[in-house]
């Protein structure tokens, strides 16, 4: 027997094994992201390049899950754990049936590149919508938690998860091709790293991805300082660029000459795996001297380790009788409903919601994403056997009379090519008038907010240039408004909107999944509370904001911005009334007693911040723990909170953490503890000096 295939051996120990049976070109042809079979060795091909941000994707059928940014506004990480775990389930029964059958094409692996860990910093980046929001705290606490979902705790991993895109890259996405991110030592450690080294040190993802862009000079995916961070957190994964990352280092970044020289720049550096063509140059890098057998061969061992402990080298493996039937199965959709309903966030209500069934007759639903999939899909997305549009929800929900009208196109000034601008107005005006409430469904999808090159976004290759609903939006709202019917305003979208209009309850969805529409009907019309907080700050314009190209965070997120802010992070409305009525601290957990004042039983997320005293500390709180709870009308409940001690730690100019501060101020509260959020929800937090 070859020693690779000796279970008794460690992984180490197998995977140089099957590295050694390997000739140098063989060992190279294992670091494309399309590796082909070594069939003299029973080696199958493999392909590296699979999704699965929100659920299986681009691999046909597989339950959606909200988009990233949908499950952060959760504030439940022991959800975010399961719809991971889902993920993976799915992902390792279709590779079982397409190995059974002997498709092994792209997007059919075991190595999914997710979770998106990037910092949402700035509210204009299209593909902010993949991330959990602007929080290190929150980002590396749900990713922590997708990650233990997608790998397993089994023997074997289910699935190999992948932080991405290391480190330093949010947008703007037409220039991430020869951009230059300038950060500080300070704001890399204190915003940019944390979460990836949460996920390295106490999740141990088994991948980390590069991204496009270069940070202080150096490109990304070859980046000696954030290769050194890796090793000095002891990553024991396989690194991969991102695709035709490497490309980038000779074509635009214009860091090195030819292609040999950027493919000996990334593999000498670490970069193990190419996505993309580059790596075919490897051999002529060799014959240049330019990296040497021992460069080509450490990457394969990281790359067969990874393989080793996917078990696909193994006899029979735990997970080998998972069955196809799990695919989108009942017990999934259930989940993906859940998320859903905890993530949808009410941002107003003048007393409207929930709505009152015994005085309406007819209802209309009007917009252009009222019966839309895309508005559920968001990207990197799978393709779900049944969709719930809003349109579709409420249609379900309600026992009366629906009538439905488009109103405008997503983004254009007409529906109809042949038509004037304007076209559907006029209907769904007259929709509205039959009406004895209107739910207004705007906002945007991925084709115009999204990865550059990946959608059809004629303003800016993915990103927004501004916070407001595009043009047509825009007027469909006024025009709507203008009749003083009583309207909600539903909002899909990935990231900050300024709606600029006072609707009698404004509610925003993000991309929430298949089961969108039935979820929001449940919130309507009161089955359930809206619960879900922002995980990101909702701005007032970007007029206010450092320009797009500025990684420097002054000014940008709850823990720097001084003004500018529409609607705070971690603000959410519900149903209820809950109240933190108490606060403790000992030895690092915070005990925090909750009431619920109202007359409906609501989910709520206890929120916990802290203010450090030290000159090096963020200019306002940062959150430090979270708990969503679920009260009863009149209930009070005490939960213990832990406090992570890197919550007493500050970072100073030269990127050094420790705890410079004497004093601490802990904040427990249903928000963060400054001023708007207190207006807003006209309710305050209770504090403690520690």
């Amino acid at each position: 027997m070859e020693r690779y295939l000796d279970e008794t051996l460690s992984v180490q120990e197998r995977a140089e094994a099957l590295t050694d049976a390997m000739t140098t070109e063989e060992q190279a042809s294992q670091l494309r992201y399309d590796a082909p079979a070594v069939e003299r060795l029973g080696i199958p091909a493999y392909n590296w390049w699979n999704e699965g941000l929100h659920g299986l994707a681009r691999s046909g059928i597989s339950t959606m899950f909200p988009q990233a940014i949908g499950l952060a506004a959760m504030f439940d990480t022991e959800l975010t754990e399961e719809a991971g775990h889902i993920t993976g389930i799915e992902a390792r029964a279709k590779y079982n049936a397409y190995t059974r059958l002997g498709d092994r094409d792209i997007y059919k692996g075991l190595t999914l590149w997710a979770p998106n860990i990037n910092i949402f910093r700035d509210p204009r980046w299209g593909r902010g919508h993949e991330t959990y929001g602007e929080d290190p705290f929150l980002t590396a606490e749900n990713g922590k938690a997708y990650i233990r979902g997608l790998q397993g705790d089994g023997d074997r991993l289910l699935t190999a998860a992948c932080a991405k895109h290391f480190a330093i890259h949010s947008g703007p996405e037409s220039m991430r091709h020869s951009f230059d991110a300038q950060v500080s030592a300070k704001e890399m450690e204190e915003t940019y790293l944390p979460a990836f080294e949460a996920l390295v040190k106490e999740a141990g993802v088994e991948g980390v991805m590069g991204a496009y862009n270069r940070v202080n000079g150096e490109p990304a995916c070859a980046s000696s300082v954030l290769m050194e961070k890796l090793r000095e957190w002891g990553f024991d994964g396989y690194f991969v660029s991102d695709c035709w990352a490497i490309q980038d280092f000779h074509t635009n970044h214009r860091v090195t000459a030819t292609a040999p020289e950027s493919a000996a720049m990334a593999i000498k550096a670490g970069c193990d795996v190419n996505c993309g063509c580059t790596y075919m140059n490897l051999l002529t890098a060799l014959d240049e001297g330019l990296i040497t057998k021992e460069h080509i061969r450490t990457a394969c061992v990281h790359l067969m380790k990874t393989r080793i402990r996917l078990g696909m080298f193994d006899k029979k493996t735990e997970y080998d009788d998972i069955p196809y039937s799990v695919i989108s199965c009942g017990e999934h959709r259930e989940v993906t409903l859940e998320c859903a309903e905890k993530s949808i966030v009410m941002l107003k209500n003048n007393g409207i919601l929930p709505l009152d069934e015994s005085r309406l007759k007819t209802i209309a639903v009007i917009g252009p994403n009222a019966d839309s999939r895309a508005a559920l899909e968001g990207n990197y997305n799978g393709r779900a056997d049944r969709y719930v549009t809003f349109l579709d929800g409420i249609r379900e929900r309600f026992g009366g009379r629906v009538i439905f009208a488009e109103g405008c196109h997503l983004y254009k000034d007409r529906v109809s090519v042949l038509a004037q601008p304007g076209d559907r107005y006029a209907e769904a005006i007259a929709a509205a008038e039959c009406a004895d409430a209107v739910i207004l469904c705007v906002g945007l999808d991925a084709t115009i907010e999204g990865e550059e090159g990946d959608t059809g976004n004629e303003f800016s290759s993915g990103d927004k240039n501004d916070l407001r609903l595009p043009p047509p939006q825009r007027t469909l709202i006024e025009k709507i408004l203008a009749l003083g019917k009583p309207t909600v305003i539903v909002v899909a979208a990935g990231s900050s909107i300024n709606t600029e209009s006072e609707p009698d309850a404004l509610l925003h969805a993000w991309y929430p999944g298949s089961e969108g529409g039935t979820a929001l009907a449940e919130i309507l019309f009161g089955d359930i509370s809206p619960s879900g907080k922002l995980p990101v700050t909702f701005y007032e314009s970007t007029e206010k904001l450092p320009a797009f190209t500025d990684y420097s965070m002054k000014g940008r997120t709850y823990r720097f911005t001084q003004d500018n802010v529409l609607f705070p992070f971690g603000y959410g409305l519900t149903y209820g009334d809950v109240r933190v009525t108490a606060l403790e601290y000992s030895d690092g957990t915070a005990r925090v007693t909750a009431v619920n004042s109202g007359t409906r039983t609501t989910d709520d997320v206890i929120q916990l911040y802290i203010k450090d005293s030290s000159e090096f500390a963020v200019p306002n709180v940062s959150l430090c723990g979270f708990r969503r709870v679920r009260i009863a009308a009149g209930e009070a409940v005490t939960v213990d909170i832990p406090v992570p001690e890197r919550a007493f730690t500050a970072v100073n100019d030269k990127g050094e953490r420790a705890k410079f501060g004497s004093s601490f101020t802990l904040y427990a509260g249903t928000h963060q503890p400054d001023a708007l959020s207190g207006r807003l929800t006209g309710s305050e937090c209770v504090s403690l000096n520690i």
